[in-house]
């Protein structure tokens, strides 16, 4: 057994995709697919703000990538919102703050039903929480994990439409988050009750470490596969070695 460390890459079928909003902006992505069984639910990944470093690379969503399909059975789809640039490249467009991203999502998620793609759950981070919270109350989805909401773009009036959604959401809060942490997003969330606000003691915005990764990793895992959990730590087969990081 083989220990999995940050930039252990576990085996998948890997595909380089290209989704199309319905305003014409090309998005570039990758969709990444277990093996050796058929999947049980796709995680559609929505990325950090990119007008500060954020985009499909960001770490977790490498990780989730990397790790998820061989672990846990998961499709895990990344992709750039419009005008973001990765080491996948970049999609035309430019950065709307979390207005015309909402086509990029809705694109997503079109891919994965006309692709007939196993049960769709929506992951955002930080920017990408607003994208989905303002674009994603009305879509048929089977979960939402939001992870750092800083509910910088999202108003009252948009987070209380969340209140009659049928499928679960949960919230990861850190800790120590720089923009909203577990108090206040009690309260901002208390509009959407069903929204399940899960508190990360000692964890940041970034949730940069494998103490947090595993953190994120086990409690998406948990909601859609929880027969999955406790995700192991280690690896009995081939793995490569991602280079830059």
């Amino acid at each position: 057994m083989t220990e999995i460390v940050a930039n252990s890459v576990l085996p998948a079928h890997r595909k380089a995709i290209n989704l199309v909003t319905s305003d014409g902006e090309n998005l570039v992505g990758e969709i990444a697919s277990p093996i050796d069984e058929k999947a049980v639910a796709t995680l559609i990944t929505v990325h950090p703000l990119p007008t500060h470093g954020g985009n499909t690379d960001s770490h977790l969503y490498r990780k989730m990538s990397w790790r998820l399909p061989a672990l846990a059975g998961i499709n895990v789809l990344r992709f750039n919102t419009r005008g973001t640039c990765s080491k996948l490249g970049t999609s035309t467009g430019s950065f709307d703050s979390s207005n015309n991203e909402g086509k990029d999502l809705l694109a997503a998620i079109k891919y994965v039903k006309d692709n007939n793609l196993a049960k769709p759950f929506v992951v955002g981070w930080s920017f990408g929480t607003d994208v989905t919270l303002r674009h994603g109350f009305d879509q048929d989805l089977s979960g939402v994990i939001l992870l750092s909401p800083p509910l910088r773009f999202t108003s009252q009036e948009e987070l209380s439409k969340w209140k009659n959604v049928k499928f679960p959401v949960i919230a990861l809060v850190p800790e120590f988050d720089d923009y909203l942490k577990p108090a206040e997003a009690k309260q901002r969330f208390s509009v959407a009750p069903n929204i399940e606000i899960l508190p990360k003691e000692g964890a940041k915005h970034l949730w940069v470490g494998e103490n947090s990764v595993q953190v994120v990793l086990n409690e998406i895992v948990k909601l859609i596969a929880p027969d999955k959990v406790p995700l192991p730590t280690s690896w009995d087969g081939p793995m490569e070695k991602w280079n830059d990081i």
